[in-house]
C-alpha cells in the first residue's frame, strides 16, 4: 500500500520561512492530486493547499499569497513553501493523496485516501 512521509518541520520566528517535503512510496502516486492539511490541538483538521498532476493548484484562505504549493511528479514529491509564518500557523502539517477528487470536493479532508504521519511546524519567537 502507498506512503507518504513528510518532512521539513521545526521550530521558525514569526515572519519566517519554512518548506516542506512529501515524499510518495511508489510512482502510483505521481498521477494523483497531492494535498496539504494541518491540525492545531483542540481545533478540526484545516485544508492548506492541494496540486494536480496537471499543475492546477487550490488554497485555504487563511494561507492564500504566503504558503504555495509544488510537485514534481517525476520524483513523486509534493513540496510547500511557507513564508511569512506567524504564530497561528503552528500546528501538525498532514500530506495527503488521492486518485482523483472533483474540484469541489478538493477541500474537504474526506476526498483523500492516502496520509503522511504529519510533521510539527511551531512558529513562535
Amino acid at each position: 500500500q502507498g506512503q507518504l512521509v513528510e518532512s521539513g518541520g521545526g521550530l521558525v520566528q514569526p515572519g519566517g520561512s519554512l518548506r516542506l517535503s512529501c515524499a510518495a512510496s511508489d510512482r502510483t502516486f505521481s498521477g494523483y492530486v497531492m494535498g496539504w492539511f494541518r491540525q492545531a490541538p483542540g481545533k478540526e483538521r484545516e485544508f492548506i493547499a492541494s496540486i494536480r498532476r496537471n499543475g492546477d493548484t487550490y488554497y485555504g484562505d487563511s494561507v492564500k499569497g504566503r504558503f504555495s504549493i509544488s510537485r514534481e511528479n517525476a520524483k513523486i514529491t509534493s513540496e510547500l513553501q511557507m513564508n511569512s509564518l506567524k504564530p497561528e500557523d503552528t500546528a501538525v502539517y498532514y500530506c495527503a493523496a488521492a486518485a482523483y477528487i472533483i474540484v469541489s470536493q478538493i477541500r474537504r479532508s474526506e476526498s483523500y485516501k492516502y496520509w503522511g504521519q504529519g510533521t510539527q511546524v511551531t512558529v513562535s519567537s
